[in-house]
């Protein structure tokens, strides 16, 4: 079920009625009507989950209850050997589900190909679950905090299901740790009315990036990606800048979406993207970006590689064996594996610049220069989405003749035509200028109400027939499905 279609636009609020008004008022006096509104979430979680494919919901019960019962067996470990057992066989059960149904194909046909040898009969060739790298992350990381003693494990069978089946977060995250999102289920939620408000409108701003801005941007990239061999430099320059807009857009609006439903239902999801295009540096641009991902490597990766050491050459290293590893869980194939890898040494080189630039910055005081800020974040851009070339192309020669493209004669051709102003261009310097005004907020609609100008009052309307106006003239066709479900 997609955010953006008529079907959860019906689901969303007869599951916020039965939810509040249903099993938390008619059956407030009973002592169950916790573990009930759990059971309520679970069950409309799945719903909107089996909503692809019913079969799907075999899996993520499957994973559920192997990382429910892993916590337990964890919990009751008499000693840290038997503990990082039964931590370890969690960890290969789930990673062994996600590598077979994600990598298992993508491996056997390369190692076929370099050995000449026929595929026939070896290839599962199975549809990948929608989500299944999200709350697989998810129930990682319970079993891991368990083990690590930063949170006790949950009897509450009921409780945990909801918490990895969640249905704002379940198919493209945030990916939420336990230690934030499974006490909120172990305690009694009480509906907020300022939250409630604040969710819809962060709601509204999701809908406005995805439909507005990220699906337009769509229909010129796949255009330009489709027959780039033909298109001219500035074309295909602009179709990559056009890219990094869908891609942020895209996402974003997702989790602005997840994060403003969950308010609805007293839920409070982490953050998970932070004005990444307005990033000084590109270690700036990886803290704003996919934020729960990012530390999620941070947490379970990095650091326990790096252990003790403190040798730089080593961290380098560690972080560039991170970010391959984040290209790997984008996607089964080289030009992901290319792309962390490209992201790992760009970090490393900001991050070990980080203090010379410091000093340069002090010596010459640019600190507080806006005209120096602005350069360093379309430097950061620029980075980003030469990168982001590997992300889109179908393989590493057709990025390689997309980059060379853009630097060939016709890179000074006049690309644009009168119909992407309205389309595309106004529509992103309307989301670029409501976020660099809102940086500081927690997202681009995030006013407070007692103090609300005609100015907010201006953007709201805009944004509503924006939204009103895209959705109509999109709605013929099938509802454009989020880029990172296919992850």
């Amino acid at each position: 079920m997609l955010f953006n279609s008529i079907q959860f636009a019906l689901f969303l609020p007869i599951v916020f009625l039965l939810y509040w008004f249903v099993f938390d008022r008619f059956i407030s006096k009973s002592e169950h009507q916790l573990r009930l509104q759990n059971a309520f979430v679970v069950v409309a979680s799945y719903v909107f989950y089996g909503w692809w494919d019913w079969r799907f919901l075999l899996l993520i019960a499957f994973t559920s209850l192997c990382s429910w019962g892993s916590g337990l067996l964890i919990g009751k470990a008499g000693t840290k050997k038997e503990a990082k057992t039964w931590t370890t066989l969690n960890i290969v059960l789930n990673l062994g589900i996600l590598a077979m149904f994600k990598y298992y194909d993508f491996f056997v046909t390369e190692f076929a190909q370099l050995f000449h040898i026929s595929t026939d009969g070896l290839l599962l060739k199975v549809i990948l679950p929608v989500g299944i790298s999200f709350y697989t992350f998810q129930a990682l990381s319970y079993s891991i905090d368990v083990y690590r003693g930063k949170i006790e494990p949950t009897k509450d069978i009921v409780a945990f299901f909801a918490f990895i089946s969640f249905f704002p977060q379940l198919v493209a995250g945030p990916i939420e740790r336990a230690t934030n999102l499974l006490p909120q289920f172990l305690k009694k939620r009480e509906f907020n009315y300022d939250t409630a408000v604040d969710g819809m409108r962060q709601i509204l701003w999701g809908l406005f990036k995805k439909i507005v801005v990220a699906d337009n941007c769509a229909v010129y990239v796949d255009k330009v990606f489709s027959t780039y061999t033909e298109q001219t430099g500035s074309t295909l320059l602009l179709g990559i800048v056009f890219f990094a807009f869908q891609l942020y857009c895209d996402f974003s609006g997702y989790s602005e979406i997840a994060i403003g439903t969950a308010k609805l239902f007293g839920i409070r999801l982490m953050r998970n993207f932070n004005n990444p295009y307005f990033a000084t540096s590109f270690a700036d641009y990886w803290k704003r970006n996919h934020i729960s991902l990012t530390t999620w490597f941070m947490d379970y990766v990095y650091y326990p590689l790096i252990g003790s050491s403190d040798k730089l050459w080593y961290w380098n290293l560690c972080m560039i064996i991170t970010f391959l590893l984040s290209g790997m869980w984008h996607g089964a194939g080289w030009t992901f594996l290319l792309w962390g890898l490209y992201q790992g040494i760009f970090i490393v080189i900001s991050m070990n610049l980080s203090k010379p630039r410091k000093r340069f910055e002090k010596k010459h005081q640019l600190k507080d220069n806006r005209i120096y800020e602005f350069f360093t974040m379309f430097v950061t851009f620029f980075i980003v989405c030469i990168g982001l070339v590997l992300f889109r192309a179908e393989s590493i020669g057709q990025a390689w003749e997309y980059v060379c493209g853009i630097g060939n004669t016709g890179l000074f051709i006049y690309p644009m035509k009168k119909k992407l102003v309205l389309r595309i261009i106004l529509p992103i310097i309307s989301m670029i200028g409501v976020e660099w005004l809102q940086r500081n907020r927690r997202h681009g609609l995030d006013f407070i109400i007692d103090t609300c100008t005609w100015w907010h009052a201006l953007v709201y309307f805009v944004i509503f027939l924006c939204v009103g106006y895209y959705y109509l003239l999109l709605s013929v066709d099938t509802p454009a499905s989020f880029i990172y479900f296919q992850f």
